[in-house]
């Protein structure tokens, strides 16, 4: 080989060697990068430590919507008032703003737990009202509750202002939140309401047929532990939950995303992005 034949060679193979090199950091850079999420802010832990794996804007205070129904349920267990006690849905437990809607017609009298039930995998606000209605001292006594709650589990920058999370007022952020689905994981009760997939209920002569408003829950890729759903116009599309990934417990909290179809695009993102961390490295043909 001449003189311009190796010139010609060695650049060849230092451009070759370049690409390499920054396909190599590319893919690193990628990964690292995090999982490509949509939502508005974000933060996903090590449920088992508390590991922060990923994060973004997780500071920010902002309203929750219906998020709020995980501590609603912590407060109603904790005052361990039977869940077979049927209550009467009044007009007290209407929401005259906005979100109004309800198919439990007032007048039905349906079980704490089958309202627990509601409110957690259906997101039904008006059941989440009748059971704060029906708490010890009533509306006012439960909110109070739910806030020494979350002064209880270091939720510093969290305050609830309704049950049902129709209010604007009812205010966290991502960090905060962790903590709660990591409460709420801890209580087999939530765990098993909240990922009910469907579930039906007596009300006078009718029986009313509800799903889960998670999109995930009934999917046979995914082991979820529990999990929560919200959505009011100030908080945008909303979405926590606990989850197996692999054998690893992960929290996902995904806050103020622009449709329901993004914040479960967002989990599947954190899921490949989880699973793409865990694969194990292989080794080249021929070495040692």
């Amino acid at each position: 080989m001449g003189r311009m034949g190796k010139q010609i060679f060695a650049s060849a193979l230092c451009a070759l060697m370049f690409a390499l090199t920054a396909q190599a950091a590319g893919t690193t850079t990628t990964t690292s990068a995090g999982p490509g999420i949509k939502s508005a802010a974000a933060l996903i832990t090590d449920a088992s430590n508390g590991e922060v794996l990923y994060e973004r804007d997780a500071g920010r205070v902002a309203p929750i919507a219906s998020i709020t129904k995980l501590m609603t349920a912590l407060v109603v267990l904790d005052g361990q008032q039977p869940l077979d006690e049927k209550i009467e849905i009044t007009n007290d437990d209407r929401w005259k703003g906005k979100g109004a809607f309800s198919r439990l017609p007032v007048g039905a009298k349906i079980t704490r737990g089958d309202l627990l039930k509601l409110a957690l995998m259906a997101s039904e606000n008006r059941a989440a009202k009748t059971l704060a209605r029906n708490y010890p001292g009533g509306t006012a006594a439960f909110v109070r509750t739910m806030n020494l709650k979350a002064r209880a589990l270091g939720m510093t920058k969290t305050r609830f202002d309704d049950p049902s999370g129709l209010s604007s007022n009812n205010v966290s952020n991502a960090r905060d939140l962790a903590k709660l689905v990591t409460a709420a994981s801890r209580d087999t009760r939530i765990r098993e309401f909240s990922t009910l997939e469907s579930h039906e209920v007596r009300a006078g002569r009718s029986v009313l047929a509800y799903r889960n408003t998670n999109l995930l829950i009934g999917k046979s890729d995914w082991n979820i532990l529990v999990q929560k759903t919200g959505f009011t116009n100030d908080a945008g599309e909303c979405l926590v939950m606990q989850a197996m990934i692999g054998e690893r417990p992960v929290n996902m909290v995904l806050l103020n995303s622009f449709g329901k179809l993004t914040r479960t695009a967002d989990a599947r993102r954190v899921r490949r992005w989880m699973e793409a961390r865990s694969e194990p490295t292989v080794a080249a043909v021929g070495t040692k």
